[in-house]
């Protein structure tokens, strides 16, 4: 029995006593939301069922709870039948609101409404039955508790309309999208200013971006590809889940601005009446520049060439240092030779013997000296907090380790660091600790959970992490065990990406006591629905090329009493 002819009669059978249209199919650009309790959802990513039905919920109106029953009842007799079910807040009542509702299905969170409107729900208690193979909407319309029957008789058949039906009842209230119908946000004095901050950096001649937005044509010509990745979160990249925790170099981007930019591209992106282009007068020092003068040690990484094709092997290259006494670094900034082929680096202060794993193969946790590394988007320097600093001792050299992709065309990298040095040392010496696990996912796993842990045996203060997973990477979570046991969040990456993998630094750090667990949690998607596996046929264990797997936090911290006092 064909399951979309099924759901269909189910929930068309209210033809008795609704006019039933039918219109060719309604297409809806992808979407993700987070829901109540942080967990990430993509239109795309539920290709492993057979339709998404989703329900408007608005907390305002009386008869939400009747509603939210009906569905509950449908959602009871189709979610072992390849169909899923979540409800939507479309009136925007929160992060809190969605977790209490304990609904037995996902609550996605619709920060700004945006998802909403792009889904067209006017009413509480609308449904619309989602395809997420075609991103199409297969039914919009009210839900029904008496019409069961009808799946009972259907048989087979297909969905190749959208199906319409009258809702009645409480309207939903789009207030920002309503004003700004009247009064279109202005390019130059309100959209400019969000791309110039949230965008630019990386969109300019010569970044990371794939194109520039130097110009309102520029923007202009890009905005439909700009609203899918904004309402797909993969812009701007490094998202954390803004409810846990705060971070200084998090890429946060409020409601208002996202409904700026929408309803902005939504009205067709006018360019108004300013007479000058705000994104043609953007500057940027460049790359290449030391960012914080001159530093007091400059090193040169080995040269190496890259190939136009092909994959390349990790290279792991010991650098001697001159220094005949101790060393602190309080800043580090690396400055790549070609990025269009470095995709990252890691760097270590390593003693004489040790080489660059320094360990971290044979053990769950171990702690070193990281001195930071480059990916795509890392064009900043990375300055140690205010009276930390990471620890040269005499006779140490740096382990460095480069990884490469091909471009189709041959290429040279010589990648410089920057190194700025402490006059007298620092109160507080850097560490880095790996807390990871070991695995073996198997093929075609769609939800393989892991968790990792480590007991610090002293006082110490986190003041970052990073998570670190490859392409089969779903998720990622650090918590704590506090004193009284209770857990608690400090960073979930909701939505990770291989190629973004900062070192998130804390706004304020976490002191841990003694005795303190922490505790690294995640998810592999090895199937055939992940976008970026590339062989989901695969049984993965710890590897280090990209198409292998691995599973580390690294917690990034100094113990809390002063190492010179």
């Amino acid at each position: 029995m064909n399951k979309f002819r099924a759901l269909m009669l189910f929930v068309l059978g209210g033809s008795l006593m609704a006019v039933n249209a039918q219109a060719a199919p309604e297409r809806v650009g992808d979407f993700a939301l987070l829901d109540g309790t942080g967990d990430f959802h993509q239109l795309s990513r539920y290709r492993h069922r057979d339709a998404l039905v989703v329900m408007a919920y608005a907390g305002s109106c009386s008869s939400m709870d009747t509603m939210i029953a009906q569905f509950q009842s449908v959602q009871a007799q189709w979610q072992e039948q390849g169909i899923a079910f979540a409800m939507i807040d479309s009136e925007d009542s929160g992060r809190q609101a969605a977790a209490a509702m304990n609904a037995g299905m996902p609550v996605l969170v619709d920060d700004g409404q945006l998802v909403s409107e792009t889904l067209s729900l006017a009413n509480a208690g609308e449904v619309v039955v989602l395809d997420p193979e075609r991103l199409t909407v297969l039914y919009r319309g009210p839900i029904h508790d008496h019409l069961g029957g009808y799946i009972q008789s259907a048989k087979a058949g297909t969905v190749d309309d959208t199906h319409v039906m009258t809702v009645n009842g409480c309207a939903i209230n789009y207030q920002a999208r309503d004003m700004h119908a009247s009064n279109v946000p202005d390019y130059a004095t309100e959209v400019a200013p969000i791309i110039a901050e949230q965008c630019a950096t990386c969109h300019r001649e010569g970044g990371i971006g794939p194109f520039a937005i130097n110009s309102h044509l520029m923007l202009m010509g890009w905005s439909p590809m700009i609203r899918e990745v904004l309402l797909t979160k993969r812009m701007p990249p490094e998202q954390v889940d803004p409810y846990v925790g705060h971070f200084e170099n998090a890429r946060y981007i409020s409601q208002q601005e996202l409904q700026t930019l929408v309803h902005w591209i939504d009205a067709g992106s006018p360019r108004g009446s300013a007479t000058v282009d705000p994104l043609a007068e953007l500057s940027f020092p460049d790359h290449d520049d030391w960012q914080l003068g001159e530093p007091d040690y400059i090193v040169k990484a080995p040269v190496h060439e890259i190939p136009a094709t092909g994959v390349l092997d990790y290279i792991n290259v010991d650098v001697e240092l001159p220094f005949d006494d101790d060393q602190w670094v309080r800043a580090v900034q690396f400055v790549p030779g070609d990025r269009s082929v470095l995709h990252h680096l890691l760097t270590y202060v390593t003693a004489p013997a040790e080489d660059f794993e320094g360990g971290e193969q044979d053990t769950r946790s171990i702690a070193r000296r990281f001195l930071e590394g480059y990916a795509p988007g890392k064009i900043s320097a990375m300055e140690f907090p205010q009276e930390t600093g990471v620890f040269i001792p005499a006779g140490h050299k740096l382990s460095m380790q480069f990884h490469y992709t091909t471009n189709g065309r041959a290429a040279t990298d010589e990648t410089t660091l920057g190194l700025y040095m402490y006059d007298e040392p620092p109160k507080y010496e850097n560490f880095t600790r790996s807390v990871s696990n070991r695995f073996r996912i198997p093929p075609y796993e769609r939800n393989y959970e892991m968790e990792a842990q480590y007991v610090f045996q002293e006082d110490v203060v986190v003041t970052g992490l990073r998570a670190h997973m490859h392409f089969r990477g779903k998720d990622m979570k650090f918590s704590v065990t506090q004193p009284d046991g209770s857990l608690k969040d400090i960073l979930s990456v909701p939505n990770y990406s291989y190629a973004w993998q900062p070192t998130y630094q804390l706004s304020e750090p976490e002191y841990l006591p003694a005795g303190t667990r922490v505790i690294v949690s995640g998810t592999f998607d090895n199937s055939e629905h992940n976008p970026a596996n590339p062989d989901p046929s695969k049984e993965l264990t710890f590897g280090l090329q990209s198409w292998d797997e691995m599973f580390i936090g690294y917690w990034t911290y100094h113990a809390a009493k002063p190492t010179n006092p």
